[in-house]
């Protein structure tokens, strides 16, 4: 029967006052309410006080995690405004900690470049704080006023004398809101090491009274330092190149008025202009690009028109150097896109008066202007170098060369790949046991190791939904591997086949067979081993699976615990422990280790990693970009050393080690 259609009157038309609309979803204004809307709120903050360093009002800024898990975020820039509101007659430091879309980055006048909400984030994160209060220091006198869940609940007033200017914050997330208050040091303080790069000489101290951590961060080198830090620890071909100009005009007849910055620290400065800054690097060992990208501080990880603008003028400045050296030949094809980034570690990062974001996220830039401004300096900037560094210009060539021959390579293997696919509809007999489901939303692939394993994950599933592809010892490792290496590896082409959305230049997302995939290892020291070749894998050259949200690592169980009430599994030492202490002495116990999935029965590996109602995945995410690339180069890269030292560093957090 059809439902009863509920009246629809204007009474039923709420109201909400700003604050309260915040409070209500908060996930519309900061993301999540999970650790990454946690951290958030600290970076609302944090980005107000760039915006003063952006404005050359602040040059340093302390962010401090308390015991308690609130936070203080200060800077010594121009402190808030405490003046009563002509028209709201009332403070403006009240305003913009309770008002949405109140504040100065409306107009260029007090601030011509800034990267904040535009009014929201202050607002933002006292409506979601337990309490907050805040302090400011102008013309002499020290300004405060405390808000609870976003109401004041004191008026601002002089409590002392202050010397110099600027504002501190100190804010308690509301746990009522946010699940969680546990900061994580690491992914912060990543966060504000690209905050100091991308605002030279600006210093940011990070310090974490939890567990006595502390780290500063303050570089000259502004961008050009980003990427020697990208590019610690491998072999480069050259000095990295630094193209810095300000720039207000986006005609490219423009460019022959632009001027380029090697290591040193030449700047042509122009009022009211686009800020463009790019810093580049080709890596001996080659390998995919690894790329940042920038806008008014805001990392841009879906790109925008200053990305299209610097990725044409890279091409296009790589192939009309080769031709004109005679490093490429009349007959010789040019360069793809494809070439020239491989190899390549490079971070762009644009500073404009009026940034025009496509989502609220601010994850892509739309200034259609931008383009043409990026694309005549990078070019120009790249031309310069090629021409003045012929040694360095030559590698670089030889370098592309190098991935145009692979790329061709890699095509050839492709077309046999998708043509065997598509002409055998048997392409996986034997290795892939499909389901029946048609859904891609609603299929499930898990990938296990072995035949053994295989087997009992065949027989234990769900056919309906899940299905089974069995990988037969350690995969390749991709790790800086061409695609023509990874197509005629046969367990990673039975892997891209299966999945259904290509590699390279024809991946599609839209093709994915399983909504979620599965990774499903042994408990060992082979298990980690394999499920670390598959991330790199993953990451290397599926990374929009993980960033979509379809990659999981199954939680098998490390114990069966046997009694005469029933059976226990524990997933960790500490666990078993607990659940044998909790049987008590008069219980017989019987406790079984499992190394292998394929010491499970098919029942047990149902019951404990394959049904959705009792199994424990973890989805794999990218939290950080470039953390996972450092970390993936340490281990799967081709040196000892700095691998040896992550090993050293991190072993007493290993749990449950197998040897």
């Amino acid at each position: 029967m059809p439902q009863k259609v509920q009246s629809y009157k204007a009474t039923d038309i709420q109201v909400l006052e700003d604050l309260e609309a915040v409070r209500r979803r908060p996930g519309m204004f900061i993301g999540s309410t999970d650790q990454r809307g946690l951290h958030q709120l600290v970076y609302e903050l944090v980005n107000n006080s760039v915006d003063e360093a952006m404005a050359g009002a602040c040059d340093r800024i302390e962010v401090t995690i308390h015991e308690d898990s609130s936070v203080t975020v200060e800077d010594n820039g121009r402190g808030i405004p405490v003046g009563i509101h002509p028209e709201l007659g009332k403070s403006a430091l009240e305003v913009v900690h309770t008002t949405l879309h109140s504040g100065a980055k409306f107009s260029n006048h007090i601030y011509k470049m800034a990267g904040g909400l535009h009014g929201v984030g202050v607002a933002c994160v006292n409506a979601l704080s337990e309490w907050l209060t805040v302090e400011v220091k102008r013309g002499g006198k020290l300004y405060r006023q405390r808000y609870v869940r976003g109401k004041p609940v004191t008026p601002v007033e002089v409590v002392g004398k202050a010397k110099g200017t600027g504002t501190k914050t100190t804010f308690l997330p509301d746990s009522s809101i946010m699940e969680t208050l546990d900061y994580d040091f690491d992914t912060l303080a990543q966060r504000f090491r690209e905050m100091a790069f991308l605002n030279r000489g600006l210093h940011i101290k990070f310090v974490d009274e939890r567990h006595g951590r502390e780290m500063s961060f303050y570089f000259e080198g502004g961008i050009t330092s980003f990427v020697r830090y990208l590019n610690r620890g491998r072999e480069v071909l050259h000095e990295p190149i630094s193209i810095e100009v300000t720039h207000p005009l986006a005609a490219k007849e423009k460019a022959d008025e632009l001027i380029v910055e090697g290591s040193g620290g030449i700047r042509q400065d122009r009022l009211d202009g686009c800020i463009v800054e790019a810093t580049l690097q080709w890596r001996e060992e080659g390998g995919d690009e690894i790329f940042f990208s920038f806008a008014n501080g805001v990392n841009t990880v879906d790109g925008g028109t200053h990305v299209t603008g610097f990725r044409s003028a890279l091409t296009r400045a790589i192939n009309d150097y080769a031709r004109a050296a005679k490093l490429l030949k009349l007959n010789e094809e040019s360069f793809t896109g494809e070439d020239v980034r491989w190899g390549l570690t490079a971070v762009l990062s644009v500073k404009l008066p009026e940034p025009q974001f496509e989502s609220q996220t601010k994850s892509k830039l739309g200034n259609s202007e931008v383009r043409f401004q990026v694309e005549s300096v990078i070019y120009k900037g790249l031309a310069d170098f090629l021409e003045k560094n012929r040694s360095a210009a030559k590698r670089i060539i030889e370098a592309c060369r190098s991935s145009a021959k692979a790329r061709r390579a890699a095509q050839k293997a492709r077309e046999l790949v998708i043509r065997k696919s598509t002409l055998e509809v048997a392409a996986l007999p034997g290795k892939l046991a499909d389901c029946s489901e048609e859904d891609p939303e609603r299929a499930e692939l898990f990938i296990v190791e072995g035949d053994s394993a295989g087997g009992s994950a065949k027989q234990g599933r769900d056919r309906h939904f899940q299905a089974v592809l069995p990988l037969r010892g350690k995969i390749l490792n991709t790790e800086r591997a061409h695609l023509n290496k990874i197509l005629s590896n046969d367990e990673l082409k039975a892997l891209i086949a299966a999945l259904g959305v290509g590699i390279g230049r024809e991946f599609d997302l839209t093709k994915l067979r399983y909504g979620k995939v599965i990774i499903t290892t042994d408990a060992d020291v082979d298990g980690a081993h394999i499920r670390t070749l598959l991330l790199t894998f993953f990451y290397r050259h599926m990374r929009p699976l993980i960033e979509s949200g379809h990659l999981y690592i199954a939680q098998p169980p490390l114990y069966r615990i046997a009694h005469g009430g029933g059976v226990h599994y524990a997933y960790t030492e500490a666990e078993k422990e607990r659940i044998i202490k909790k049987l008590g002495k008069e219980s017989r116990v019987v406790v079984q280790r499992f190394k292998g999935l394929g010491e499970m029965n098919p029942t047990q590996l149902w019951e404990t990693t394959m049904d959705p109602q009792s199994r424990t995945l973890l989805q794999v995410t990218i939290e950080d970009a470039a953390k996972a690339d450092r970390v993936f180069e340490k281990l799967m890269g081709p040196k000892v050393p700095p691998r040896r030292r992550f090993i050293q560093t991190h072993a007493k957090e290993v749990k449950n080690l197998d040897v």
